[in-house]
């Protein structure tokens, strides 16, 4: 074969040290390349044609997420709720001196949480411990660990493999990234070459009406190319899967006889959550979890509505609940977020049409903070709908998903019991794929904390599930980014929908 100029370059260049195994840095700069594009690409002609070995070798690297980066800041949160509870006297130590002391509502439940597993409990309101030196040890190191990584990205393999798992289960805290790491060295071949095929000489790789007009064309060099070689076959335009998706979803629904509804993204934390009767101390509620907005960072609510979840919250209202027993903040409740389910819409939709019997569906974008893997995204779809009337029944509601699972290629459906705070009862839907069941989505009946105080006095049927993971099955995909990543020919590749 004939060796191109970088390929030669790079040849000289390792001959230098002819037992020596290169690293990409080192490469770089004794060819003097600005781009690594120019080191992978004759690396990987040199090995084909064997004048090198590239040895690959699996790295991972931890570095602070963005939650760990607020953390070096502020301290980490269980640290700075452990060092306020051993300033205060036993009395001083309940949860609304905790609020007192300046520890937001979203801060509160998961800090709590943290503490209580290494050792705080809590008795008649107040927070207790009896190992004050093992709790501070086990803080201390967490906080050494943090410290640790927030100065240098650290090998996965040098730390402490129980940190390392605590923290991942923690959003944002970390991120774990992989890489892969290539090095080259010469094999015989490329130690035997001689010098003079090693001469870079100037390859013409285009040739032009005006470079034929000019003298000397005759004896210059040209590149190589393979007369051969398969010309790529044009590939006409198509729907990308997804909104093919979502198209076939859509005509399922409608031809069971919904009608589709949309809401927008910006919603209020009122609409999103109170009105779902999810409490105000509730983790899902935390920015970790959330996107809260700066603007619009409030939304205005009627009065009548504020004052109606606050009594449903606190005391349960008139639905014979008894509320969450904790006081409601309306000034949480006016919270501008990006929505985090299109329940929302749903919920809205039964206000807007409280004695009005209805079945309708929606398709739409929601946000949460999410750490991105091969099942999770920070934005993503849901599929969320409604059967709103007198006669509406858990069987009507098992029914009507096994009809639309059938209808979408998959009839073996089940359902096992599960908890939502706003559906009651409560389940899971699964389809049956690859020899397991797959868990889809949530569904129930909506609470009468949610409908009784929106005017409705009938049982809603309830359902959502995300659209990305019915897609992977849909398309028979392992990874979720494999939608969005912009690659002509896997996507061109995925099944026509």
């Amino acid at each position: 074969m004939t060796l191109g100029n970088n390929e030669k370059k790079m040849l000289r260049c390792m001959r230098s040290k002819e037992q020596h195994v290169w690293t990409l840095e080192e490469l770089l700069q004794i060819t003097q390349w600005n781009d690594q594009v120019h080191v992978a690409g004759a690396g990987k002609s040199l090995d084909e044609n064997e004048f090198v070995e590239t040895i690959e070798k699996n790295m991972k690297f931890v570095t602070l997420g963005s939650e760990g980066i607020k953390a070096i800041e502020n301290g980490l949160l269980e640290e700075r709720i452990w060092n306020w509870m051993i300033s205060q006297t036993e009395k001083k130590r309940t949860m609304n001196e905790l609020f007192d002391a300046g520890f937001e509502r979203y801060e509160a439940g998961p800090g709590i949480g943290l503490l209580k597993s290494i050792g705080v409990s809590i008795e008649n309101g107040i927070f207790t411990f009896d190992n004050e030196k093992e709790i501070t040890n086990i803080i201390s190191e967490r906080v050494n660990f943090i410290e640790k990584i927030s100065k240098e990205k650290k090998d996965f393999n040098n730390l402490d493999k129980e940190l390392v798992e605590h923290f991942s289960g923690r959003k944002n805290l970390i991120l774990i990234e992989e890489y892969i790491v290539r090095e080259w060295k010469l094999t015989n071949k490329g130690i035997n070459i001689s010098d003079n095929e090693l001469e870079e000489v100037e390859l013409i790789g285009e040739i032009t009406p005006e470079f034929l007009q000019k003298e000397g064309w005759e004896n210059a060099s040209y590149k190589e190319f393979d007369v051969n070689a398969d010309t790529p076959i044009p590939v006409g335009g198509r729907p990308h899967p997804m909104q093919s998706l979502i198209e076939r979803i859509r005509s399922v629904f409608l031809e069971m006889g919904f009608s589709e509804i949309e809401g927008n993204y910006v919603q209020s934390a009122g609409w999103n959550m109170d009105a779902l009767f999810i409490p105000q101390s509730h983790p899902a509620r935390t920015m970790q979890d959330t996107f809260y907005l700066d603007e619009p960072e409030k939304l205005d609510i009627s009065d009548e509505m504020l004052d109606l979840w606050a009594s449903v919250h606190e005391n349960g209202h008139d639905t014979g609940s008894l509320g969450w027993g904790s006081k409601f903040d309306k000034e949480e409740a006016k919270k501008g977020l990006l929505r985090t389910h299109t329940t929302v819409n749903t919920v809205k939709y039964i206000a807007e049409n409280p004695v009005k019997p209805s079945r309708v569906f929606g398709i739409g974008r929601v946000f949460r903070q999410e750490t991105i893997d091969r099942t999770h995204l920070p934005e993503f779809h849901q599929i969320e709908g409604i059967i709103h009337e007198p006669n509406a029944s858990l069987p009507m509601l098992i029914s009507t998903l096994k009809t639309f699972y059938s209808k979408m290629g998959y009839p073996d459906v089940r359902v096992r019991p599960a908890y939502f705070p706003y559906t009651e009862p409560s389940v899971e839907v699964e389809v049956y794929w690859r020899g397991k069941w797959l868990e889809l989505g949530g569904a129930g009946i909506f609470r009468p904390e949610v409908t009784e105080p929106l005017g409705s006095e009938w049982p809603v049927c309830a359902w959502g599930m995300g659209l990305e993971r019915l897609a992977m099955l849909v398309l028979e995909l392992d990874d979720i980014r494999e939608l969005y990543q912009p690659d002509l020919e896997r996507l061109s590749r995925m099944p026509i929908l």
